[in-house]
């Protein structure tokens, strides 16, 4: 059928326009692209729909998140596949929901709430600062417009964010675990079991096995996935990455300029003053006097600062020697009362603003602030400076080539994936087109092969799909291009294919013969295992057994964990106690249970952090059982599985 459409375009074409044509007649563009959309909706809440484009957008913004966060060790295999997406839309789904409820509860943050949120955020509380303390304007739309986010738009979305905490917390922080609920949980966990083992191994019943060719060849029939090769083939493949675009795209010198004359206010520093003061408790700089003192220790402190001032006026040489001996401040004492370099919004506002309003070298007046009397004097001048272009080229020209690469990636993506698709026999008609090497690479497989590197393409599942599919290893076509990456397409084609066989049944005889008795002796293992088990119970005898250890649920101690589950669940009402696991190729294990014990008590602390933990737990129990009701009561329909990306001839490049 592909054959007939590649070679068939303008009949297509022809046949495409005769149908379409009329729909538009009769629906109208607007109801028809309605009609078209409604094919790509994956849920509908409260009769809103969730399409595949919503899921694809998330999906390529937390894949491009992470890789900024994450670099070299990014992995995008962990945005792909039918698990990821459809986490993606179930927080979709939960999202739509929640807002929903905030709005019909009518939830929202004061004002001020917002501000001090806001506030708090590292990035936000780090910019420049204007004279009142504020954030600067400009320093903050910037931030915000590199996220692509107006103020107003993140505005509503941290009113949202705090409205949602609000209905989250009334439902899980109201969590409560009794304290009799609370006990018996904590000794379960915690109780201690003296534990010895008597293994029996499969090796002391392979002697016992002897095959004949009737068996090993039935053993061979019901194994033949276990002696079969996957089938393989040899490819080759093409890549475009904004990475690789950037390495060869040039940046002019005008270019550069231009971009640092935009960007001058990242490289440009305030001015800042230096200055020695006199902090906190009463010396020569600084008489201390807390806020709370009685008003006639203030003014003694007061009166003592001021003929210290009077001292200094006549000998502003000592200042230093004076903030040594005298100063309460012990961060500055030391240094002669020296503060070092500091911009606007370190210190108090009276302190600030006294200094700022001082000449180099000159001494204040007794300056009073909630720790004190301080007298200031400044010491130098840092006027404000801008790092010169020369200084920050190489950054920038790596900021710019990035920049120009996600351009020119965006533009070429469409016709990369048209080119591979309408010239599918080769890939070398693309690779000239946009100067790209054809790579290759052998034994590449249906599944992941991790000894290629999480990076390398020929990893991702929709490659390998594409990769796989019938008209690729038949016709030995391109691939569509795949997009493997938020900026990385890549097309592929099989150059030569071995289909999946079986090894014969005289080349594997050995490896037949082998699993037939492992398998073998392990079930009779097993099976004396599950005797000695029923004959120890009614002799309660310690013959045999290891030297004892003490297990619990959060410590095994060696036992492996179904192990581990068997000894804890027994029933110990009379001891000694026997319990068998069947481990499998391991063996047949049993266990003599001879002591049950609970540690010491853990004291106030420890249980009251316990507590909370397992408040935590159900509330988080609670939560969950709420947000169901609210998707219950939005009528949520799931319409189908989030488990592809919209596509077209160039699969996720018409996604950019």
């Amino acid at each position: 059928m592909l054959d007939f459409v590649r070679n068939n375009r303008r009949l297509m074409l022809l046949l495409l326009l005769v149908l379409v044509f009329p729909s538009f007649v009769f629906f109208g563009v607007e109801s028809y692209s309605r009609f078209m959309d409604s094919s790509h909706d994956l849920a509908k809440v409260d009769g809103r729909a969730i399409t595949a484009q919503e899921v694809d957008n998330v999906v390529r913004d937390q894949s491009e998140r992470m890789r900024q966060m994450l670099g070299t060790n990014y992995d995008p295999r962990q945005f792909e596949g039918a698990q990821a997406r459809q986490q993606v839309l179930d927080q979709l789904i939960l999202q739509r929901v929640v807002a929903d409820e905030v709005a019909k509860k009518h939830l929202t943050v004061s004002n001020e709430r917002l501000l001090e949120t806001i506030s708090s955020i590292p990035a936000i509380a780090q910019l420049p600062k204007k004279k009142d303390g504020t954030i600067d304007d400009k320093a903050y739309v910037g931030l915000l417009a590199q996220q692509g986010m107006t103020p107003e738009q993140f505005d509503a979305r941290m009113r949202f964010d705090l409205a949602t905490q609000q209905l989250g917390n009334s439902v899980g922080a109201t969590a409560f675990v009794p304290k009799s609920l609370l006990d018996r949980l904590i000794a379960i966990r915690d109780q201690q079991r003296d534990v010895q083992a008597l293994q029996i191994k499969p090796a002391d019943f392979i002697a016992k096995v002897n095959p004949d060719d009737a068996a090993l060849k039935a053993y061979y029939e019901s194994h033949k996935a276990t002696f079969s090769v996957p089938e393989q083939a040899k490819v080759e493949y093409l890549v475009l990455s904004a990475d690789a675009l950037a390495a060869s795209t040039p940046v002019t010198p005008e270019e550069l300029k231009s971009y640092y004359d935009s960007n001058i206010a990242r490289f440009r520093t305030d001015e800042q003053r230096r200055a020695s003061h006199k902090q906190r408790r009463a010396s020569h700089i600084l008489i201390g006097s807390p806020k709370e003192a009685p008003a006639a220790e203030r003014q003694a402190a007061k009166e003592k600062a001021t003929k210290l001032l009077e001292d200094l006026r006549k000998h502003p040489e000592t200042f230093a020697d004076v903030a040594r001996k005298q100063s309460q401040d012990p961060g500055s004492a030391e240094k002669g009362g020296d503060l070092g370099f500091m911009g606007r919004g370190a210190l108090v506002k009276p302190f600030e603003d006294a200094m700022y309003a001082l000449k180099d070298g000159q001494i204040s007046d007794v300056v009073e602030t909630d720790y004190g009397y301080h007298i200031i004097k400044l010491t130098g001048i840092k006027p404000a400076e801008t790092k010169p272009l020369d200084q920050v080229r190489t950054e920038l020209e790596v900021e710019l080539r990035k920049q120009l690469a996600a351009k020119k990636y965006t533009e070429l993506a469409d016709t990369f994936g048209n080119t591979v698709y309408e010239q599918s026999d080769s890939l070398k008609p693309a690779a000239d087109k946009f100067k790209l090497t054809i790579q290759s690479a052998d034994n590449v497989t249906r599944q992941p092969n991790p000894a290629l590197g999480a990076q390398n393409p020929l990893n991702n599942e929709k490659l390998l799909k594409a990769l796989f599919s019938d008209d690729s290893v038949k016709n030995k076509r391109n691939t569509e291009a795949v997009q493997v990456g938020p900026t990385t397409l890549v097309a592929a084609r099989i150059v030569d294919y071995r289909p999946a066989t079986v090894r014969k049944f005289e080349d594997v005889q050995a490896k037949v013969r082998e699993g037939y008795i492992a398998q073998q002796a392990a079930e009779l293992a097993a099976k004396a295992g599950a005797e000695r088990l029923d004959a120890l119970k009614k002799s309660g005898a310690a013959d045999g057994f290891g030297a004892p250890v003490t297990v619990s649920r959060a410590k095994a101690d060696g036992l492996a964990p179904k192990a581990v589950e068997a000894v804890m669940r027994a029933d110990t009402a009379k001891l000694p106690a026997y319990v068998g696991v069947d481990l499998g190729a391991d063996g047949y294990a049993i266990y003599r249970i001879g002591k049950v014990s609970q540690p010491a008590q853990a004291d106030a602390a420890q249980r009251q952090g316990e507590a909370q933990q397992l408040g935590q737990m159900l509330g988080q129990s609670q939560l969950e059982a709420f947000y169901e009701s609210l998707k219950d009561r939005a009528k949520v329909k799931l319409l189908k599985p989030a488990t592809t990306t919209q596509a077209g001839p160039a699969s996720g490049a018409g996604a950019q």
